[in-house]
């Protein structure tokens, strides 16, 4: 019998060029068709790279422009116009990537547009305004024609069975953890309320690396919950889903905001002027100026008298979300367990004080020895530089002190030998300086290179950790120019923002740069991993 020999295998698209191996494979056979009795001369690397190039820039976009956690909603769409939708649905997002969601961003959006993710409310720092923008760029969905799919006569592959997360490592699956216990680190006279947080971690045996963050599951506070109770007329035994009426406010349902669905609900079961208002609420309108205040008690206490069932009422509210907080201690030094320094989040709105729900709940509501659900949130782009030599710059005014905390234990327990200098700031120097006998303990034996501090309110003029970086402008080049890695973490909204602009302006002035030269360099700093932020 004659052996038949295989046609050979016709190589159009190099192995090198960027492509992947059934991406390859497809494109092999699909231009070998169309050249046909031509004769098919194989792709260059550089052209194979050209022919990825302009869907790749158009799936990239620039970098995602709106990828900036300063800019609001509207200008984060201006720039997303015009873009694919999955690519419109990222700038809805808040941008922090801060993994709330379990994706980051550009994840999340993806796996709304491939309907793989039905929930268009994970975005716990977007809120309201990025679900709304969501779940109209979601209803684009089913208007867009579908994509061209290739022929094949191969049947399709079966889909590969979910991957489940190993307790402790998803928001969908956490794991229990144990209230160890608190400490508050403000002394007596500081306007600021802010706690030193132990877990033990030993029962779930998690662990973590310096830059992730922990995601805690929070409960309501009970007398919120009761009060909620009352205005509905209900009984807190009432049973709603399996639980009591009681147990789910506390435990299931978010209290604030007021979700649109609710108040589509109570335009249900009134009527009149209450109807059109509410109405209105649930399209995202604001017929009296409150709407940004509107918690769920304060939504039903605008529409009093109106009374929905607690099933429905309980179905119309959001799931309750996990909170993030940077981890600021180190496995390495302390294993099986963990802390977070968290900032107690209390205010007024007209006469009704409102709680932070879960820095509240860790300040006050948890007893040492509880458990409670929590996750490991692995950082995206935040951590140690790889080369323990690599000296460090570290700007983390007040709570943002939490990472780099973390940074400086591991460094002494792993014996990294990479200087280290910390920019820490607050607003009074006698009630406001955390960890200061941990830092001074650090600065006397070496592991702390620098300490420069910031204090707004201790003079007449407000003084800041960007202030200090201007101040220390010439050495601070001089480490950059050494290699140093620069970090930051803390409010994205002005000081991040103003830190990076000292930055700039350090950079130009003792690198001897143009300010357009200097702000790439920044950028590059950035490209490279030798800037990262985790601000919120």
């Amino acid at each position: 019998m004659n052996q038949i020999t295989p046609p050979p295998k016709i190589e159009i698209i190099p192995p090198s060029a960027p492509f992947s191996e059934a991406q390859r494979s497809w494109l092999n056979g699909f231009l070998a068709g169309l050249l046909s009795n031509d004769v098919a001369v194989p792709l260059s690397p550089e052209q194979g790279a050209a022919m990825l190039q302009a869907p790749a820039a158009a799936e990239d976009d620039d970098d995602a422009p709106w990828h900036d956690q300063t800019l609001p909603i509207a200008e984060r769409m201006k720039l997303a116009e015009g873009r694919p939708l999955r690519r419109r649905m990222m700038a809805a997002m808040a941008q922090q990537d801060c993994g709330q969601c379990g994706y980051n961003c550009r994840d999340y959006s993806n796996a709304i547009a491939d309907k793989s993710e039905a929930r268009l409310n994970l975005c716990v720092p977007g809120g309201k305004e990025t679900a709304r923008m969501l779940k109209t760029l979601y209803e684009e969905l089913d208007k867009a024609p579908a994509p061209a799919k290739a022929a094949s006569s191969a049947p399709a592959a079966p889909a590969a069975p979910a991957v489940v997360a190993e307790p402790g490592r998803s928001r969908d699956n956490p794991a229990p953890a144990t209230f160890v216990g608190r400490r508050l680190l403000n002394k007596k006279g500081s306007e600021k309320e802010t706690y030193h947080i132990d877990f033990d971690l030993s029962e779930s045996a998690l662990d973590y690396v310096v830059g992730d963050s922990f995601g805690v599951f929070a409960k309501n506070d009970l007398g919120l919950v009761d009060q909620i109770i009352a205005l509905l007329g209900a009984s807190h035994t009432t049973k709603v889903n399996g639980k009591t009426l009681r147990e789910a406010l506390i435990s299931d349902v978010s209290l604030s905001p007021a979700p649109d669905k609710l108040f589509e609900l109570i335009s249900f079961i009134t009527g009149g002027a209450q109807r059109e208002k509410a109405r209105a609420l649930a399209q995202g309108e604001d017929p009296d100026g409150d709407a940004a205040t509107l918690d769920v008690m304060a939504a039903l206490q605008k529409f009093s008298g109106v009374r929905p069932h607690p099933e429905a009422f309980v179905e119309a509210l959001e799931p309750l979300q996990p909170r993030l907080y940077s981890i600021s201690s180190s496995h390495n030094a302390t294993p099986g367990k963990l802390s977070l320094t968290v900032d107690c989040v209390r205010y007024v709105v007209g006469k009704r004080r409102r709680l932070g729900l879960a820095s509240t709940f860790l300040a006050e509501r948890i007893n040492p020895g509880e458990k409670l659900n929590v996750y490991v949130q692995k950082a995206h782009g935040f951590g140690l530089p790889q080369d323990p030599k690599t000296p460090i710059i570290m700007v983390g005014p007040g709570t943002g002190i939490a990472p780099f905390r973390a940074f400086l234990l591991d460094r002494k327990a792993t014996g990294a030998t990479g200087k280290n200098w910390l920019f820490f700031g607050h607003q009074r120097s006698d009630y406001d300086f955390f960890y200061a006998d941990e830092l001074n303990a650090m600065k006397t034996s070496g592991l702390l290179t620098r300490l420069s501090l910031a204090w707004s309110r201790d003079g007449a003029k407000k003084f800041y950790v960007q202030d200090r970086m201007r101040e220390v402008g010439r050495e601070l080049w001089t480490w950059l120019a050494e290699g140093a890695h620069l970090y930051i973490c803390g409010d994205a909204k002005r000081m991040a923002k103003d830190v990076e602009r000292a930055l700039v302006d350090i950079v130009a002035q003792f690198g001897a740069r143009s300010t357009d030269e200097a702000v790439a360099f920044v950028a590059e700093l950035k490209k490279k991993g030798r800037f990262q932020q985790d601000v919120y």
